[in-house]
Protein backbone atom coordinates (compact mmCIF):
# COMPACT_ATOMS: atom_id res chain seq x y z
CA UNK A 1 0.00 0.00 0.00
CA UNK A 2 1.37 3.19 -0.97
CA UNK A 3 2.08 5.63 1.50
CA UNK A 4 -0.50 8.54 2.09
CA UNK A 5 0.73 11.85 0.18
CA UNK A 6 0.41 15.16 2.01
CA UNK A 7 0.72 18.95 1.41
CA UNK A 8 0.85 21.43 3.94
CA UNK A 9 -0.69 24.84 3.62
CA UNK A 10 1.40 27.84 5.61
CA UNK A 11 4.69 25.70 5.22
CA UNK A 12 6.79 28.67 6.35
CA UNK A 13 4.43 29.70 9.59
CA UNK A 14 4.75 28.41 13.01
CA UNK A 15 2.61 25.33 12.77
CA UNK A 16 3.59 24.72 8.97
CA UNK A 17 7.24 23.72 10.32
CA UNK A 18 5.13 21.60 13.17
CA UNK A 19 3.79 20.25 10.51
CA UNK A 20 6.51 19.17 8.17
CA UNK A 21 8.12 18.07 11.48
CA UNK A 22 5.29 15.55 12.33
CA UNK A 23 4.96 14.02 8.57
CA UNK A 24 8.81 13.64 7.96
CA UNK A 25 9.03 11.19 11.23
CA UNK A 26 5.77 9.13 10.17
CA UNK A 27 6.45 6.47 8.31
CA UNK A 28 2.71 6.08 7.18
CA UNK A 29 2.79 9.60 4.97
CA UNK A 30 5.14 11.49 3.06
CA UNK A 31 5.53 14.74 2.44
CA UNK A 32 3.72 15.73 -1.35
CA UNK A 33 3.73 19.47 -1.15
CA UNK A 34 4.43 22.39 1.50
CA UNK A 35 3.16 25.68 -0.34
CA UNK A 36 2.46 29.35 1.07
CA UNK A 37 1.62 32.74 -0.29
CA UNK A 38 3.40 35.01 -2.70
CA UNK A 39 6.18 36.47 -1.60
CA UNK A 40 6.71 34.47 1.74
CA UNK A 41 9.67 34.07 3.19
CA UNK A 42 10.64 30.22 2.42
CA UNK A 43 9.11 29.80 -1.36
CA UNK A 44 11.37 27.90 -3.54
CA UNK A 45 13.59 26.75 -0.39
CA UNK A 46 13.47 22.83 0.19
CA UNK A 47 10.37 22.65 3.30
CA UNK A 48 12.88 20.48 4.85
CA UNK A 49 15.29 23.75 5.99
CA UNK A 50 12.71 24.80 7.70
CA UNK A 51 13.25 21.58 10.18
CA UNK A 52 17.35 21.30 9.80
CA UNK A 53 17.29 18.75 7.30
CA UNK A 54 16.57 18.84 3.33
CA UNK A 55 13.82 16.44 2.07
CA UNK A 56 13.38 17.42 -1.77
CA UNK A 57 10.39 18.86 -1.41
CA UNK A 58 10.24 22.77 -2.31
CA UNK A 59 8.23 25.27 -0.84
CA UNK A 60 6.27 26.56 -3.55
CA UNK A 61 3.07 29.53 -4.53
CA UNK A 62 1.46 27.06 -7.01
CA UNK A 63 -1.22 26.09 -4.59
CA UNK A 64 -3.48 24.62 -6.88
CA UNK A 65 0.11 22.22 -8.41
CA UNK A 66 0.37 21.24 -4.36
CA UNK A 67 -2.92 20.44 -3.72
CA UNK A 68 -3.35 18.34 -7.14
CA UNK A 69 0.04 17.02 -5.79
CA UNK A 70 -1.20 15.06 -2.44
CA UNK A 71 -4.09 13.33 -1.17
CA UNK A 72 -5.11 15.12 1.52
CA UNK A 73 -4.45 18.94 3.04
CA UNK A 74 -3.52 20.28 6.22
CA UNK A 75 -4.44 23.34 6.51
CA UNK A 76 -3.83 25.76 9.95
CA UNK A 77 -3.66 28.96 7.98
CA UNK A 78 -6.24 31.98 8.11
CA UNK A 79 -10.05 31.77 7.67
CA UNK A 80 -9.84 33.52 3.95
CA UNK A 81 -7.02 31.46 2.79
CA UNK A 82 -8.21 28.35 4.18
CA UNK A 83 -11.57 28.78 2.15
CA UNK A 84 -9.10 29.12 -1.29
CA UNK A 85 -7.68 25.93 -0.56
CA UNK A 86 -10.58 23.87 0.28
CA UNK A 87 -12.03 24.90 -2.88
CA UNK A 88 -9.47 23.55 -4.97
CA UNK A 89 -9.57 20.60 -3.14
CA UNK A 90 -13.06 20.07 -3.72
CA UNK A 91 -12.65 20.59 -7.46
CA UNK A 92 -10.07 17.99 -6.93
CA UNK A 93 -11.43 15.76 -5.15
CA UNK A 94 -8.52 15.96 -2.21
CA UNK A 95 -9.41 15.41 1.74
CA UNK A 96 -8.49 18.13 3.64
CA UNK A 97 -7.91 18.45 8.01
CA UNK A 98 -8.85 22.05 9.06
CA UNK A 99 -7.13 23.03 12.02
CA UNK A 100 -7.88 27.01 10.95
CA UNK A 101 -10.35 28.40 13.21
CA UNK A 102 -12.15 31.87 13.56
CA UNK A 103 -14.68 31.13 10.73
CA UNK A 104 -17.74 32.97 10.68
CA UNK A 105 -20.86 31.21 11.20
CA UNK A 106 -21.53 31.58 7.20
CA UNK A 107 -18.11 30.53 6.38
CA UNK A 108 -18.50 27.49 8.07
CA UNK A 109 -21.63 26.88 6.05
CA UNK A 110 -19.31 26.39 3.55
CA UNK A 111 -16.99 23.99 4.72
CA UNK A 112 -19.99 21.57 5.84
CA UNK A 113 -20.97 21.69 2.24
CA UNK A 114 -17.61 20.97 0.58
CA UNK A 115 -17.79 17.72 3.07
CA UNK A 116 -20.75 16.56 0.86
CA UNK A 117 -18.07 15.75 -1.72
CA UNK A 118 -15.05 15.51 -0.31
CA UNK A 119 -13.82 13.81 3.31
CA UNK A 120 -12.58 16.63 5.76
CA UNK A 121 -11.98 16.98 9.02
CA UNK A 122 -12.76 20.13 11.10
CA UNK A 123 -11.45 20.58 14.43
CA UNK A 124 -10.66 23.63 16.65
CA UNK A 125 -7.90 21.65 18.48
CA UNK A 126 -6.36 18.73 16.56
CA UNK A 127 -4.58 17.56 19.85
CA UNK A 128 -5.43 14.33 21.61
CA UNK A 129 -5.15 15.73 24.87
CA UNK A 130 -7.76 18.35 24.10
CA UNK A 131 -9.63 16.48 22.99
CA UNK A 132 -9.64 14.07 25.82
CA UNK A 133 -10.42 16.91 27.98
CA UNK A 134 -13.75 17.74 26.16
CA UNK A 135 -15.03 13.63 26.72
CA UNK A 136 -14.19 14.39 30.32
CA UNK A 137 -16.01 18.07 30.24
CA UNK A 138 -19.12 16.11 29.06
CA UNK A 139 -18.57 13.89 32.31
CA UNK A 140 -18.57 16.67 34.63
CA UNK A 141 -21.17 18.59 32.72
CA UNK A 142 -23.67 15.59 33.27
CA UNK A 143 -22.53 15.67 37.37
CA UNK A 144 -22.03 19.08 38.08
CA UNK A 145 -25.40 20.37 36.15
CA UNK A 146 -26.74 21.86 39.53
CA UNK A 147 -25.62 24.63 41.69
CA UNK A 148 -22.44 25.27 40.04
CA UNK A 149 -20.89 28.08 38.03
CA UNK A 150 -19.49 27.68 34.44
CA UNK A 151 -15.87 29.88 33.44
CA UNK A 152 -13.54 29.24 30.58
CA UNK A 153 -10.23 30.54 31.09
CA UNK A 154 -7.85 30.39 27.71
CA UNK A 155 -4.26 31.85 26.99
CA UNK A 156 -2.27 32.17 23.78
CA UNK A 157 0.69 33.86 22.35
CA UNK A 158 0.75 37.61 21.51
CA UNK A 159 0.19 36.92 17.62
CA UNK A 160 -3.02 34.85 18.42
CA UNK A 161 -5.63 37.00 16.26
CA UNK A 162 -9.01 35.61 17.27
CA UNK A 163 -10.29 35.75 20.38
CA UNK A 164 -11.64 33.65 22.24
CA UNK A 165 -10.04 30.53 20.69
CA UNK A 166 -11.27 27.97 18.80
CA UNK A 167 -10.97 25.51 21.58
CA UNK A 168 -12.41 27.83 24.68
CA UNK A 169 -15.27 28.01 22.27
CA UNK A 170 -15.52 24.54 21.57
CA UNK A 171 -15.23 23.30 25.60
CA UNK A 172 -18.67 25.89 26.04
CA UNK A 173 -20.09 24.24 23.53
CA UNK A 174 -19.54 20.64 25.20
CA UNK A 175 -21.09 22.14 27.94
CA UNK A 176 -23.85 23.81 27.14
CA UNK A 177 -24.98 20.95 25.15
CA UNK A 178 -24.45 18.74 27.63
CA UNK A 179 -26.35 21.30 30.07
CA UNK A 180 -29.26 22.18 27.69
CA UNK A 181 -27.97 25.65 27.05
CA UNK A 182 -27.43 27.50 23.59
CA UNK A 183 -24.14 28.97 23.95
CA UNK A 184 -25.00 31.64 21.56
CA UNK A 185 -27.10 32.62 24.64
CA UNK A 186 -25.60 32.10 27.75
CA UNK A 187 -22.37 33.24 26.60
CA UNK A 188 -20.35 36.19 28.34
CA UNK A 189 -17.32 37.52 27.33
CA UNK A 190 -15.42 39.45 29.59
CA UNK A 191 -17.23 41.68 32.29
CA UNK A 192 -16.53 45.70 33.16
CA UNK A 193 -18.11 47.96 35.41
CA UNK A 194 -20.72 47.03 37.58
CA UNK A 195 -22.50 44.32 36.29
CA UNK A 196 -24.73 42.67 38.75
CA UNK A 197 -24.98 39.23 40.38
CA UNK A 198 -23.56 36.44 38.03
CA UNK A 199 -26.88 34.76 36.16
CA UNK A 200 -26.58 30.88 37.21
CA UNK A 201 -27.22 29.95 33.25
CA UNK A 202 -24.33 32.18 31.99
CA UNK A 203 -20.78 30.74 30.63
CA UNK A 204 -18.53 33.01 31.03
CA UNK A 205 -15.21 33.20 29.09
CA UNK A 206 -11.85 35.17 29.59
CA UNK A 207 -9.28 35.28 27.28
CA UNK A 208 -5.15 36.58 27.84
CA UNK A 209 -2.99 37.32 25.27
CA UNK A 210 0.63 37.36 25.94
CA UNK A 211 4.21 36.39 25.27
CA UNK A 212 5.06 32.84 23.45
CA UNK A 213 2.15 30.72 25.64
CA UNK A 214 1.25 27.80 23.02
CA UNK A 215 -2.28 27.19 24.61
CA UNK A 216 -3.51 27.11 28.16
CA UNK A 217 -7.52 26.23 29.03
CA UNK A 218 -9.16 25.76 31.98
CA UNK A 219 -13.23 24.82 32.70
CA UNK A 220 -13.88 26.10 36.23
CA UNK A 221 -17.20 24.28 37.77
CA UNK A 222 -17.37 27.17 40.80
CA UNK A 223 -19.49 25.49 43.46
CA UNK A 224 -20.29 26.61 47.40
CA UNK A 225 -17.50 25.74 49.14
CA UNK A 226 -15.48 24.09 46.14
CA UNK A 227 -14.02 24.20 42.45
CA UNK A 228 -13.09 21.75 39.98
CA UNK A 229 -11.03 22.83 37.53
CA UNK A 230 -10.50 20.73 33.98
CA UNK A 231 -7.02 22.03 32.70
CA UNK A 232 -5.26 21.31 29.30
CA UNK A 233 -2.37 22.82 28.95
CA UNK A 234 0.45 23.06 25.52
CA UNK A 235 4.14 23.05 26.00
CA UNK A 236 4.83 23.31 22.26
CA UNK A 237 2.77 22.47 18.98
CA UNK A 238 3.60 19.19 18.52
CA UNK A 239 0.27 17.63 19.76
CA UNK A 240 -1.56 19.54 17.47
CA UNK A 241 0.60 18.47 14.30
CA UNK A 242 0.84 14.60 15.14
CA UNK A 243 -2.88 14.77 15.70
CA UNK A 244 -3.38 16.65 12.28
CA UNK A 245 -1.22 13.69 10.95
CA UNK A 246 -3.87 11.07 12.42
CA UNK A 247 -6.96 13.13 10.95
CA UNK A 248 -5.18 12.48 6.91
CA UNK A 249 -4.45 9.02 7.76
CA UNK A 250 -8.29 8.45 9.47
CA UNK A 251 -9.34 10.13 5.74
CA UNK A 252 -7.51 7.67 3.72
CA UNK A 253 -10.28 5.76 1.30
CA UNK A 254 -13.17 8.00 2.17
CA UNK A 255 -14.97 9.68 -0.16
CA UNK A 256 -16.79 12.34 1.66
CA UNK A 257 -18.00 13.56 4.91
CA UNK A 258 -17.52 15.67 7.82
CA UNK A 259 -15.29 15.00 10.92
CA UNK A 260 -14.07 16.30 13.70
CA UNK A 261 -10.86 14.37 16.36
CA UNK A 262 -13.95 12.75 18.60
CA UNK A 263 -14.67 10.92 14.86
CA UNK A 264 -10.89 10.36 14.53
CA UNK A 265 -10.10 9.05 18.57
CA UNK A 266 -13.35 6.87 17.94
CA UNK A 267 -14.88 8.78 21.32
CA UNK A 268 -18.52 9.09 19.77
Amino acid sequence: MNPLRIAIAGASGRMGRMLIEAVLNDSEVVLAAAFDRAGAPFVGRDAGELVGSACGVMVTDDVRAAIAAADCVIDFTRPEGTLVHLGIARELGKAMVIGTTGFSAAEKETIVAAAKEIPVVFAPNMAVGVNAVFKLLQVAARILDEGYDVEVIEAHHRFKVDAPSGTALRMGEVVARELGRNLDECAIYGREGVTGERKPETIGFSTIRGGDVVGDHTVLFAGIGERIEITHKSGSRMPYALGSVRAARFLAGRKSGLFDMQDVLGLR
